[in-house]
């Protein structure tokens, strides 16, 4: 799936750029910018987490066994 999507030269990231201040406006490209960043940031926190979260599974799972 990824095959058919090549490599980005610095023209086609030029050229998406360009079209995505057309779409947006450069009044809303902050905004933009910024619900990225909030969505990505997001993203990388809930990855930690679902890792923590397995671990703490892990532990306690082992934590039982030792007990019985």
């Amino acid at each position: 799936m990824f095959g058919l999507i090549g490599n980005f030269g610095p023209w086609e990231v030029a050229f998406i750029l360009i079209i995505v201040l057309i779409i947006f406006g450069p009044g809303k490209l902050p905004q933009v910018g910024e619900s990225l960043g909030k969505a990505i940031q997001g993203f990388k926190k809930a990855k930690n987490g679902e890792d923590e979260g397995q671990t703490s599974v892990k532990q306690i799972e082992g934590e039982g066994e030792s007990r019985a």
